[in-house]
């Protein structure tokens, strides 16, 4: 969205205007609530001399600006059957279940919160806030914390190091190679 200065609304290309930009923000809100995925999307046409500008150059952020947006699309990943049971057993054990991801906020809590992981209102931190802190400020915040949004390798890396610097013992599950520095550095990795 920060990309777009056009909106393609009824077939029209419109300047994409604050009010806008508003509408659009609120839907995706509504859309991430609902625990989906959600994906903006736009375009730009092109004329031969920004085509072949792009074929040649390694920066082509100029040429992702002034975007038509047209629209968002929400997709869901839905945790498999057994993972709330799972969770849920895991409480009753004293086992303290974190989720970490990529995902957008809000969309991390809801399904956070669907699984039982937290409670409305529980407290989140996401990637831009834990560029912000420090580890000794990271180290005040990690217990009281169940869910991570649009982190990064890195933030995975920091929270595991600082739950271990708490007295935890952490185990770091993961399925992408994005995973790998936490799951090896966490006392069990999975």
């Amino acid at each position: 969205l920060q990309s777009c200065t056009y909106i393609l609304w009824d077939g029209k290309i419109r300047r994409l205007t604050e009010e806008w930009k508003e509408k659009v923000l609120a839907v995706n809100e509504r859309m991430a609530k609902s625990a989906l995925r959600v994906l903006g999307m736009a375009y730009k046409e092109l004329n031969r001399q920004d085509r072949e500008l792009s074929e040649v150059c390694e920066d082509a952020s100029e040429l992702e600006q002034g975007l038509i947006f047209v629209g968002l699309t929400g997709m869901i990943d839905p945790p498999r059957v057994e993972v709330k049971e799972a969770i849920r057993k895991c409480k009753r054990a004293g086992i303290k279940t974190i989720m970490i991801t990529g995902d957008h906020q809000t969309t991390a809590e809801a399904i956070a919160q669907h699984l039982g992981i937290t409670e409305k209102g529980g407290q989140t931190l996401n990637g831009k806030e834990l560029n912000e802190m420090n580890d000794e400020q990271l180290d005040q915040e990690v217990d009281g914390t169940h869910v991570y949004a649009r982190v990064t390798p890195e933030h995975k890396l920091r929270i595991v190091k600082s739950l271990q610097r708490q007295g935890n013992v952490v185990a770091m599950t993961g399925d992408g190679v994005n995973d790998a520095p936490a799951i090896k550095a966490a006392d069990i990795g999975i």
